[in-house]
């Protein structure tokens, strides 16, 4: 059981808040593949975390949806602990079946976030039964699609006007390594597609080469790339090569149907990753004014968001990581997107913080360090007494 170094903890919350009780659910949420894409056995987990909750006491359980909705404490005031239940698509079947090795839980989604599921549902129990929600509550939300921009998950919470509601600030615990997320990229994401006409190549003259057509613009973004990538975003975020602003070409691409037909079509995707300081509308119309004369399909249109270090939630977070963790964390930009931007687009103060780590997180040996779910637990308990007393 991870020791905590706080007079503030009784021998009741110590106990409630060991490494067994938090790996048990853990374990049990791994074994359900709840790969997204394409979104299976959703129905599964959402059920094992209906019975969690309950079992635990907690208030207003309920599903919206896919999503999975419960409190704990009273009055207006929310902190919100918000994580994803889907996990990205194994190397293996073997990734569904939990193992202890040494210190580490190994599986799919044991980094990226179950075990962060299972310390914020126990930390928001343990603050309740401990009596430390004396002027307000914490919110347990619990959602899928978050792998694939949350159209089932956050985006559909927020079209039913249940996001954010009251909200004084918000945590999820993402893989972040022991530093803390304040910030995220944009993502600006499209498919190209030219449209030509097929000929037999001994008579290409009949057709219209729709690769020929797209070269002009692709030559074009080649040199938006090169002026995009001159741009530094000033969140700190390591190493140094990652504060460059992003645009990659031709993740997927394909075009005709075989070498000695002309192609009918070219189709290429891009995907732009903007920082903070950049406008996501201003970088969305110069994409569509570069590829005019293209169809264009948007896979994913997202903004960057940021809260703060200094903003009091941030402070607190921070203080209690210090305290129990005895390392001062560092506020970083997250590389991709997070779901604390569903909440800042509402004026909601919004960290990640959790027990993965980020560089084994989607691989072939994911795994969490067992200790580091107590001690986030204890975190996220702490963070709400100060943020709720």
């Amino acid at each position: 059981m991870v020791t905590l170094h706080t007079e503030q903890f009784s021998s009741r919350l110590r106990e409630r808040l060991s490494e067994p009780a938090m790996l048990d659910l853990t374990q049990r949420l791994i074994a359900i593949p709840s790969e997204n894409p394409p979104g299976n056995q959703y129905e599964e987990c959402a059920r094992t975390l209906l019975e969690e909750l309950n079992r635990l006491g907690f208030d207003d359980v309920r599903r919206e949806g896919a999503c999975v909705l419960a409190s704990a404490g009273s009055g207006e005031r929310t902190l919100y602990f918000s994580g994803h239940y889907d996990v990205v698509p194994a190397q293996s079947r073997d990734q569904f079946q939990p193992r202890v090795e040494g210190a580490n839980l190994f599986g799919r989604g044991s980094s990226d976030m179950k075990s962060g599921l299972a310390a914020m549902i126990h930390a928001a129990a343990a603050a309740r039964d401990e009596g430390f929600l004396k002027n307000g509550r914490i919110g347990i939300v619990l959602v899928p699609d978050e792998e694939t921009a949350g159209p089932r998950g956050s985006r559909d919470l927020r079209a039913r006007g249940l996001l954010g509601r009251d909200g004084i600030g918000m945590l999820t615990p993402e893989p972040t390594g022991g530093v803390i997320w304040n910030a995220n990229r944009g993502a600006i994401t499209l498919r190209a597609t030219m449209r030509g006409k097929p000929a037999h190549v001994g008579r290409q003259f009949e057709g219209v080469n729709a690769f020929e057509r797209a070269l002009p613009a692709m030559t074009r973004l080649l040199d938006i790339k090169k002026e995009v990538e001159l741009r530094e975003t000033q969140h700190n975020i390591a190493p140094a090569a990652a504060r460059k602003s992003i645009l990659m070409l031709g993740g997927r691409a394909e075009a005709g149907t075989n070498f000695n037909v002309t192609p009918d079509f070219c189709s290429f995707t891009i995907d732009r990753r903007i920082n903070p300081e950049e406008k996501l509308e201003e970088e969305k119309r110069r994409l569509r004014d570069t590829l005019e004369g293209f169809e264009i399909e948007m896979l994913q249109e997202e903004p960057a968001a940021a809260t703060p270090a200094q903003d009091p939630l941030g402070a607190i977070l921070s203080r209690h990581i210090a305290s129990l963790t005895g390392k001062e964390p560092a506020f970083e930009m997250c590389p991709g997107l997070l779901e604390t931007r569903f909440y800042a687009a509402y004026g909601v103060p919004a960290f990640a913080y959790g027990p993965g780590l980020l560089t084994v997180s989607h691989g072939p040996n994911e795994f969490v360090p067992i200790r580091n779910i107590a001690q986030c637990a204890a975190i996220y308990a702490l963070t709400a007494a100060e943020m709720l007393r």
